[in-house]
C-alpha cells in the first residue's frame, strides 16, 4: 500500500502573532513552525501501517525552502520520502490542484491530510483534493483500518460518530483521535541522521488560478479586566450580566 501524507507547515501554538504591509501579510520573524497537528496524527498513523503492513509513507508539502526542516522531521518520524512542491500555500483550491497532480503521478492508495491547518483553519483541502482525483472521501476521521482494498473508518458527527466503509483509493481528513496523543512519535537520534539521507524531491507548481486571496489579518481584541463581585451582592452580579456582559 502506498500512503501520501499531506504535511503543513504551521506556526507553533504559543508563537507571538503579527503582521505586516498594513496587515496584510504575516510576520514570520521570530516564528517557530512545526508540522500540523492534525497532519501529525495521520502520519503517526500512517507509520504504524508502515510496520504493520508494510505500507510505503510519502510525505508531501506545497511551500517554500522553509518548509523543508518540518518536511525532514516528518522523515525522521518514519516516512520513506518527501515531496516539496515549491509554491507558496496562499489558498485553499491552488494546494489541493498541486496535491492532486503529486496523488495522480504517485498512483497512491490511500491520501491521510488533516481535516484543516492550525494556521488557516480553512478545512477545505482535503474535500477538493478528493473530488480532483476521483476517491472516496471521509473527513472528521478519528479511525482508519485497511484490509486490502477495504478501509474502515469512524468519523465524528454531530452528537455521535459513524462507521463508514470504503473502497481504496482513499482520502481522509483526519484529526486529533485518529491516534492517542501519547502514540505520537518523538524522532530520536537514529531517525535524525537517517532523514538526512532520504529523498526529499522538489516539484514546480503546476497551472492553477487561486480563488481567495488574503485581503487583511486582525488580531483578537485584547481581554477586557475582570471585575470581582462579592458573592453577597447577587443583583449587582445579574445587572451586570445583563447591561454589560449582555450574557442574559
Amino acid at each position: 500500500m502506498k500512503i501520501l501524507v499531506c504535511i503543513s507547515h504551521v506556526p507553533d501554538t504559543t508563537a507571538k502573532i503579527n503582521f505586516t504591509d498594513n496587515d496584510s501579510a504575516f510576520d514570520t520573524n521570530g516564528v517557530q513552525f512545526v508540522i500540523n497537528p492534525n497532519d501529525e496524527f495521520g502520519l503517526t498513523r500512517a507509520i504504524w501501517f508502515k510496520e504493520q503492513a508494510g505500507a510505503t509513507v510519502t510525505v508531501v508539502n506545497v511551500g517554500g525552502p522553509d518548509a523543508e526542516a518540518t518536511l525532514r522531521k516528518a522523515l525522521a518520524i518514519g516516512a520513506d520520502e518527501a515531496i516539496r512542491v515549491n509554491a507558496a500555500p496562499t489558498d485553499g483550491f491552488f494546494v489541493a490542484k498541486q496535491l492532486a497532480e503529486v496523488v495522480k503521478s504517485g498512483g497512491y492508495d490511500l491520501v491521510i491530510a488533516g481535516k484543516e491547518s492550525l494556521d488557516y483553519n480553512g478545512g477545505m483541502v482535503p474535500g477538493m483534493l478528493a473530488a480532483l482525483t476521483g476517491a472516496d472521501f471521509v473527513n472528521g476521521c478519528i479511525k482508519l483500518d485497511v484490509n486490502g482494498s477495504d478501509a474502515t473508518a469512524i468519523r465524528e458527527i454531530d452528537g455521535g460518530k459513524e462507521t463508514l466503509s470504503a473502497k481504496l483509493p482513499l482520502v481522509i481528513g483526519g484529526q486529533k483521535g485518529l491516534v492517542e496523543e501519547k502514540d505520537l512519535r518523538i524522532p530520536n537520534m537514529r531517525g535524525i541522521m537517517a532523514a538526512r539521507t532520504k529523498a526529499l524531491t522538489i516539484l514546480e507548481p503546476t497551472g492553477a488560478d487561486a480563488k481567495t486571496k488574503a485581503v487583511k489579518f486582525e488580531k483578537p481584541a485584547p481581554k477586557s479586566a475582570v471585575k470581582l463581585i462579592s458573592p453577597d451582592n447577587l443583583d449587582e452580579l445579574v445587572n451586570l450580566l445583563h447591561t454589560e456582559a449582555k450574557v442574559i
